[in-house]
Order: structure tokens, then C-alpha cells, then sequence
């Protein structure tokens, strides 16, 4: 892997890596049509992550006391994460990978061009949430003393919401043996066999 820092992201999908051309019979992701309509979405799944799991961790940290900083120190812990949980996806890339940021749009994210299968772009999308979401949250639950583990946990884990668009997009639209690969701020995928 190379990782290319490239500051911050102009807005134009045209400064993003592109395939070119594209392979034969690539098919693009069925994707929300905006940035917009993709954090609307992203949020959504957030809220409706946010309300069980939130509940899970209050209770089992025996309840809500509003003196204690524990959630906002939580919430504080993952937003610095950000930037390892880009890292955490860019380990899986095997070629160059590109870090975007743009804080003012609340955008920061890593692109690469390559092929991948559906296993390792599933695996690529997940990581975060599984290490910084899912493993702070089991710790937590098998040790309720452990609170601020537990609100970094579920805020790193709510903060994936967007990656797991990605996961139902492949899941549900790439056939058997399809690759996919990143082109712009879209995902597409090809059969190999269709290559000749």
C-alpha cells in the first residue's frame, strides 16, 4: 500500500483517483444520487443505531448522571479517532490510497482505484466499526466500570453508519465472483469473465 495524503478535497469529483477506462461491463453501485441525500442516509442509520445501543450502554452502566462527562468524552474520543479509522480502512487498500479531507463539509475519507472482491471490500468497510466500535463495546459490556470505553465505542461505532451503506450496496448488487473497485466517489463492479 501507498498512501498518499492529499489534503483538502476540492468538492470535485474530477480531483478524485478515476478509472480510465472503465473496465468492460462495470456496473455502477445503485447509490444515493447526492453527497446529500448519502448523509441523510448515513444519518438516518446513525439514529436508529444511536437509540438501542445507547440505551444498551445507559443501562449497563447503571444509568444516566448528567455531572459525569463520560458521554462528552466519549463522543470528544471518537471524533479525534477519525482520522486512525481512515487509516484503519487505507491498511486494506494494496496499491495507492488517497486521504481527502474537507472539515468544514464534515468530509474525511480515503479512496483508491484498485480491484477488490467483495470480501476484502466488505472487510475494508467494516474494520473500523470493529475495532473501534464493536471491541471498546464488548469490553464494555463485560465490564460496565469501563463507561468511557463503552460512549467512545458506540459513537465510533455510529460514526460507520456511512460504511455500512457500502456494505449493504455490495451485499446486495454484486454478483458471485464480481470485482469492485472505487472510481470518483462511486463504487462499480465487474465480472472478470466479461473481460476479453
Amino acid at each position: 500500500m501507498r498512501f498518499h495524503y492529499q489534503g483538502r478535497f476540492s468538492g470535485d469529483e474530477a480531483d478524485l483517483p478515476q478509472r480510465d477506462p472503465l473496465p468492460a461491463g462495470a456496473v455502477a453501485f445503485r447509490e444515493p444520487d447526492s453527497t446529500t441525500t448519502t448523509a441523510l442516509v448515513a444519518n438516518g442509520i446513525a439514529l436508529a443505531l444511536l437509540i438501542p445501543l445507547g440505551a444498551l450502554v445507559i443501562w449497563r452502566s447503571g444509568g444516566m448522571d448528567f455531572s459525569d462527562f463520560t458521554i462528552t468524552l466519549g463522543i470528544l474520543l471518537s471524533l479525534v479517532f477519525a482520522i486512525p479509522h481512515e487509516f484503519l480502512h487505507a491498511i486494506w487498500f494494496r496499491e495507492d490510497v488517497y486521504l481527502y479531507t474537507n472539515l468544514r463539509q464534515g468530509m474525511l475519507f480515503v479512496v483508491g482505484s484498485e480491484d477488490m472482491t467483495k470480501g476484502r471490500f466488505i472487510i475494508l468497510s467494516l474494520f473500523p466499526a470493529i475495532v473501534l466500535g464493536i471491541i471498546p463495546l464488548v469490553i464494555f459490556l463485560i465490564n460496565p466500570s469501563l463507561k468511557l470505553l463503552g460512549y467512545f465505542g458506540l459513537f465510533s461505532f455510529i460514526s460507520a453508519s456511512g460504511d455500512f451503506i457500502n456494505v449493504f450496496n455490495a451485499l446486495t448488487q454484486m454478483p458471485a465472483g464480481a470485482l469492485t473497485f472505487l472510481h470518483g466517489y462511486h463504487s462499480y463492479w465487474y465480472l472478470p469473465s466479461a473481460q476479453a
